[in-house]
């Protein structure tokens, strides 16, 4: 299949070719024909399976036909639930809007009112938003819906694990009742069934059942930790391999961050931070010299875990793990990208042992544990089913004998790249009271 096929028009296929793509993934080539025909839709697809063009692309579509009704409001809301994945999905609007008269604006919590204030101002098409500015300008009446047509949520679950529910419904409230809705999301639990239920009518369904974690080109490791010190140590020994030329380590809140980023500067390192306190300014300059090579360490809270595209990643370190297990399959997954290997290295201390369990449930594997001479755990977790991580039937522990830390591809030690399945797609279409199982 081509995007030709797609119906869509010449400025924007023109767009696509330009970016050399020629053929849609499983999310796009589903989601984008029923986008088109007007009809409401949930997308369930992991981070890396290009849903952002699933919804910016038939938004550019729309916006070929003039519309109708007066007035200076956007014809298309994008929510989002990071700055970053904002900035993002701008990023898509200009690339793929590139051969059309598009204005697009973003609206943004740490950014300057008064630039938002002239930007709403004036006839806008698209408007990107993270919901809590967005809920300002509503009670402000600086912002008009009169002229919307299309509101869309990306990552909706992601919004939800960050107190947004709230503020999502009133927004959509605040939408004509007959507006077309598309809503993305990684996962689909009941609260999520919920929402889609309040906010979509008749939608459909489009799960793309994303790459196995087993199955991305990523070799993951897990480090059982006795105490702070112990992992400080273990991470210094594994950033002082020449193998690991990018790396994001992630940490748990954002004052370890700063201070674990400090640390390692003031050691020597090209270390920075990255998180959610910080300026936009500031954020967009980190991100931009760790993709010119100037920072080789980003210690990240999760906010960097969605929308961050860097590419070249060799490494990440979990520095502590994740509360939430879809959490831990994006973090990773910001290695071993376009075709590339990658490592995943997790800490895992004693009071950490829960969050790993929900994780190994989560991917259905069990994170074999490494060992690294001088460096070894002087007890083994506490698990919940009992013995050690990598010790479960049919799933042989890590031999401390063997090379303990192997660079990625082309290196003694190193994991071959994992077998690919191709995507499997499943169209569901649920008529009446909400769409999700």
């Amino acid at each position: 299949m081509s995007f030709e096929t797609l119906n869509l028009s010449e400025p924007i296929l023109k767009a696509i070719a330009a970016c050399g793509y020629t053929e849609p993934t499983p999310i796009q080539a589903q989601s984008i024909p029923l986008a088109l025909s007007g009809r409401d839709l949930i997308g369930s697809a992991q981070t890396g399976t290009g849903k952002t063009a699933s919804f910016v692309l038939p938004a550019l579509e729309r916006l070929l036909i003039p519309s109708t009704l007066k007035g200076k409001g956007p014809r298309i809301l994008v929510l989002t639930p990071t700055r970053e994945l904002a900035n993002q999905v701008v990023d898509a609007v200009r690339t793929y809007g590139k051969f059309m008269r598009v204005r697009c604006g973003v609206i943004l919590g740490g950014m300057p009112y008064r630039e938002q204030m002239a930007l709403l101002a004036q006839p806008v098409d698209i408007i990107v938003a993270t919901p809590g500015r967005l809920i300002d300008h509503l009670d402000r009446r600086s912002i008009n819906f009169s002229r919307l047509e299309l509101l869309i949520l990306d990552e909706a679950d992601r919004m939800l694990d960050m107190g947004f529910s709230e503020d999502v419904d009133r927004i959509a409230a605040a939408a004509p009742q007959e507006r077309q809705t598309l809503l993305f999301t990684a996962t689909m639990d009941d609260a999520m069934a919920q929402l889609a239920k309040r906010l979509l009518k008749d939608p459909v369904r489009i799960a793309v059942e994303g790459k196995d974690v087993a199955e991305l080109q990523i070799e993951q490791r897990l480090h059982v930790t006795d105490d702070m010190r112990h992992k400080n140590r273990l991470l210094q020994h594994l950033i002082a391999d020449a193998s690991v030329t990018k790396a994001i380590i992630f940490s748990a809140t954002k004052r370890d961050a700063d201070m674990l980023a400090t640390e390692l500067y003031s050691q020597g390192h090209a270390a920075a931070a990255l998180h959610g306190d910080m300026s936009q300014g500031a954020r967009n300059k980190t991100i931009v010299n760790m993709r010119r090579g100037k920072v080789r360490l980003l210690v990240a809270t999760d906010v960097a875990a969605r929308g961050l595209d860097v590419t070249g990643i060799s490494h990440v370190i979990n520095f502590d793990l994740p509360k939430f297990a879809e959490d831990y399959v994006h973090r990773i997954g910001r290695t071993g990208r376009a075709g590339a290997t990658g490592i995943a290295i997790s800490f895992c201390s004693g009071n950490e042992v829960a969050y790993l369990d929900r994780i190994e449930r989560f991917t259905g594997k069990t994170l074999p544990q490494h060992i690294i001479p001088g460096l070894e755990p002087t007890r083994p977790l506490r698990r919940a089913g009992g013995g050690a991580p990598g010790a479960r039937k049919g799933r042989p522990t890590f031999d401390p004998r063997k090379k303990p830390f192997a660079a990625a591809k082309g290196r003694p030690g190193a994991a071959a790249p994992a077998a690919r399945r191709d995507q499997q797609v499943v169209v569901e279409y649920r008529r009446g009271r909400g769409a999700a199982k």
